[in-house]
């Protein structure tokens, strides 16, 4: 293994990123200056950025470094297209402790290369520092819309009709079986985990996709969303977000909740609700958006679309309808960093 200490910072920001080459004609200039230059001729720009912490948000004894690189680009990508736009590029900032060896960094710069190549995004800078508390982090993603096609979460109106893209709870119980792993692995000298049969949970926690298709379709359909969000927190927290920005309530049939089988058979063995797991795991980064009443039958014939609801006055509150008809109180129970 190579120590950082060999390289230094300058020579290990080279190493990593000397092979990045530019996709987009937005990026005038990228990693090596004092700054990257930008040009997005009448575009609009959309700006994101999340912290990843070790220890808070991810576990480096089940995730593997290449993966982790993957997911902290594409968390990014979803804000940009939760927001109708394309992500265009990424600065990459890491707080890097001495365990981590050079190996360790080109790993997960691959995985981060590679979202970056499915996705057209450019690497355009960032910077380096030592942490005394784990690997840290942090990413912003610059993205371009059209001013007219910018998706809000703050435009839904009654009667709306409520869409979500994929299925929900998966990356959720991704998260659990890996949890579960590890505990058995802690008392185990040979241990093989169990992981037969449960692959999609574990490439939904492990390595995520960002929703670029839907918005594709959307935009291919001529479908601007009256509001949208992508499903980072859990659809209780996304949906009250979205109510309460637009001012309304709203309705969401348990019934139409899309679920996958292997979260559903996960969540039995668990003795989990399916329904608690869709509505607070979080972290399936689909794509949660409102659509006008009368497009109805034309986003009914698009695949990997579900209609889960509509949006009502705000008096009546935000409620879940069970199979039995009750209506439940949606509570934010997803993730919260605090």
């Amino acid at each position: 293994m190579t120590e950082i200490s060999t390289l230094g910072e300058f020579g290990l920001i080279r190493h990593l990123t000397d092979n990045i080459q530019i996709k987009n004609e937005s990026t005038r200039k990228g990693v090596g200056d004092d700054a990257a230059v930008l040009d997005y001729k009448g575009k609009e720009t959309l700006v994101t950025t999340d912290l990843l912490l070790e220890g808070i948000h991810f576990d480096l004894t089940y995730v593997p470094l290449k993966h982790l690189g993957y997911k902290s680009a594409v968390v990014n990508f979803s804000d940009i297209y939760a927001m109708n736009g394309q992500p265009k590029q990424i600065t990459v900032s890491l707080g890097i402790s001495k365990r981590f060896s050079v190996e360790d960094l080109e790993d997960f710069y691959e995985g981060l290369a590679l979202a970056c190549e499915i996705y057209g995004v450019d690497i355009v800078g960032g910077d380096t520092s030592s942490s005394l508390t784990g690997l840290c982090i942090s990413i912003t993603c610059i993205g371009e819309a059209d001013k007219e096609k910018i998706v809000y979460r703050n435009g839904a109106k009654e009667n709306d009709l409520i869409c979500v893209s994929g299925d929900l709870g998966a990356a959720y119980m991704g998260l659990q079986l890996l949890e579960r792993e590890k505990t058995v692995f802690a008392g185990e000298k040979n241990f093989t985990p169990d992981f037969a049969g449960k692959e999609y949970l574990l490439e939904r926690q492990l390595k995520p996709e960002a929703r670029k298709d839907i918005v594709k379709i959307l935009n291919d359909n001529q479908i601007i969303p009256t509001s949208m969000i992508d499903v980072s927190d859990g659809l209780s927290s996304e949906l009250l977000h979205i109510c309460q920005q637009s001012k309304v309530g709203c309705a969401v049939y348990e019934e139409r909740i899309p679920i996958d089988y292997q979260t559903a058979m996960m969540a039995e063995q668990f003795n989990m609700n399916v329904t608690t797991v869709a509505l607070s795991g979080g972290e399936d980064y689909e794509l949660l958006f409102t659509i006008p009443l009368h497009l109805h039958d034309q986003l009914d014939m698009i695949e990997g679309i579900k209609i889960i609801g509509h949006i009502r006055e705000v008096s009546l509150g935000a409620h879940l309808i069970t199979r039995d008809g009750t209506e439940i109180p949606l509570t934010a129970q997803g993730w919260n960093a605090f």
